[in-house]
């Protein structure tokens, strides 16, 4: 699954799934700006490296919404096509939700500590540990190095342009700067 992060306004991005053989999701726009990363991206990444299968990023590629995400309409789509595809993903989307109950409330949890993590580390003043809340040393250390990566993208994109990653590996596929 390639997921497209677009800066839309000042302070608005989206956030577009494209699925192989399914349907492309987007929400638009998507909650929690932040001009170094998107809370969404966030997430991708601290759901990827801690092995999350079943949190938001897990149910798109599994042909689910995670509960906001909407399928995006194609123009040679008749609207009683686009009606039918909808109510399958929303279906669909509403048992992955249900199945991935636990790794979404871990993904949120881990995000928090993750992205306060992260901050410490950048700061010049003092880095803070926050090894202590139950994500391994290694693991926040990764989780880390991925953010600096996506948040130099990120940071330099102008409205309108994009960078799309890969899941779950978070490669770089192409940034629009």
């Amino acid at each position: 699954m390639i997921v497209v992060f677009r800066r839309t306004g000042e302070k608005r991005y989206a956030v577009e799934a494209l699925r192989e053989g399914l349907p492309v999701v987007e929400i638009n726009p998507a909650p929690g700006f932040d001009r170094l990363i998107p809370h969404d991206m966030m997430h991708m990444v601290v759901e990827a490296r801690l092995g999350l299968t079943r949190g938001i990023y897990g149910q798109l590629a599994a042909g689910g919404t995670a509960g906001t995400f909407r399928p995006v309409v194609n123009s040679d789509q008749s609207v009683q096509d686009a009606r039918r595809e909808r109510k399958r993903v929303t279906k669909r989307g509403k048992r992955l939700l249900k199945d991935g109950r636990d790794d979404c409330t871990e993904s949120e949890r881990a995000t928090y500590i993750c992205l306060q993590e992260w901050r410490a580390r950048s700061s010049a003043n003092k880095r803070t540990s926050v090894t202590d809340q139950g994500i391994k040393q290694s693991k926040l250390d990764e989780i880390c190095k991925h953010l600096d990566e996506l948040s130099s993208q990120w940071s330099g994109l102008c409205v309108g342009q994009s960078v799309a990653v890969s899941w779950p590996d978070l490669a770089i596929v192409k940034s629009n700067r």
